[in-house]
């Protein structure tokens, strides 16, 4: 082969090498950092960019979605000396690629590790019902803390989970004792207050009973002390007339009352008890005519 033919080769070869290594394309949640001589340059965004052939590189690739990172499990020692195992998981997102890249080395170990020292700090710090009831607490402390510590870094922290807190065996099973006992106090308050609602309902009920017993009871007596003053009232004025009567000489009112007189003398031993058998009087016939006297009277009173 003819040596100048086989440069003509080689010189094609590389600068077709060069010409492809010269475009590069950026997927879309990922930024690219461009080293010359092993020193940063420049950041390629997303889509396609050139960079010079021979001389520039892709440094670091950079993802700058949202990340998951899982915090192993570790047993944690509460204020009140409870040991407690508990892991968590980290959302991290990187907003500044170079940063990123080169103020930190490893930098998901290195978030992992932070938050797992500050878990044990927070959670530490804190009684173990704290910890149980305040789980939100905990994440709001967690998160300001590990946030402030990845700044210099280029990375935000978005949130923090305590995923999973598991108290010992017996801590545990004295919780549950502790819940039952709180349920049946609760019970039992509650089925105290029921009896005593219900004893003061009923005692209610009783006294508007007897409230209305006795203004039924006044009520008849007032109708009966109406009834008989009425009563009184009629056989007064009945009297009255009927001494006006005789005081005007009327034979009938006369009669009315000797009538009167006798029918009350004759049912009164008609309804005696040693009274076996009532033998009617001849004069039987003058009560006839006293009782014409009584109509007589009653029609003159009538018209």
């Amino acid at each position: 082969m003819d040596p100048f033919f086989a440069v003509v080769i080689l010189i094609a070869v590389v600068g077709l090498i060069g010409l492809t290594s010269a475009f590069k394309f950026v997927p879309q949640g990922y930024n690219y950092t461009v080293e010359r001589f092993g020193r940063y340059t420049r950041t390629l965004n997303p889509g396609m960019s050139i960079i010079t052939p021979f001389f520039d590189r892709v440094g670091r690739k950079m993802n700058m979605m949202e990340t998951v990172l899982d915090v192993p499990q570790q047993e944690v020692i509460t204020k009140d000396n409870a040991m407690v195992s508990c892991d968590a998981v980290v959302f991290i997102q990187v907003v500044d690629a170079v940063a990123a890249a080169y103020e930190v080395n490893n930098l998901h170990h290195a978030i992992t590790n932070l938050a797992l020292t500050n878990i044990r700090t927070v959670v530490g710090s804190m009684d173990l019902d704290e910890v149980l009831s305040n789980r939100d607490d905990s994440n709001a402390r967690l998160l300001t803390v590990i946030d402030a510590a990845t700044n210099p870094w280029g990375v935000k922290v978005t949130r923090i989970e305590i995923a999973d807190l598991s108290p010992p065996a017996d801590i545990t099973e004295a919780m549950a004792r502790q819940m039952k006992a709180e349920r049946l106090k609760r019970a039992e308050i509650l089925t105290a207050e029921g009896d005593k609602q219900s004893a003061i309902l009923k005692a209610e009920g009783q006294k508007q009973a007897q409230i209305l017993e006795a203004e039924g009871r006044r009520e008849a007596a007032f109708r009966d002390a109406e009834a008989r003053e009425r009563e009184a009232e009629a056989e007064a004025k009945a009297t009255a007339m009927v001494s006006e009567a005789i005081a005007r000489g009327d034979v009938n009112a006369i009669n009315y009352f000797l009538g009167q007189a006798y029918v009350d003398a004759f049912s009164k031993l008609a309804s005696s008890e040693q009274q076996k058998t009532v033998i009617i009087p001849a004069e039987f016939s003058s009560i006839i005519g006293t009782i014409e006297g009584i109509k007589g009277l009653t029609d003159k009173k009538g018209s």
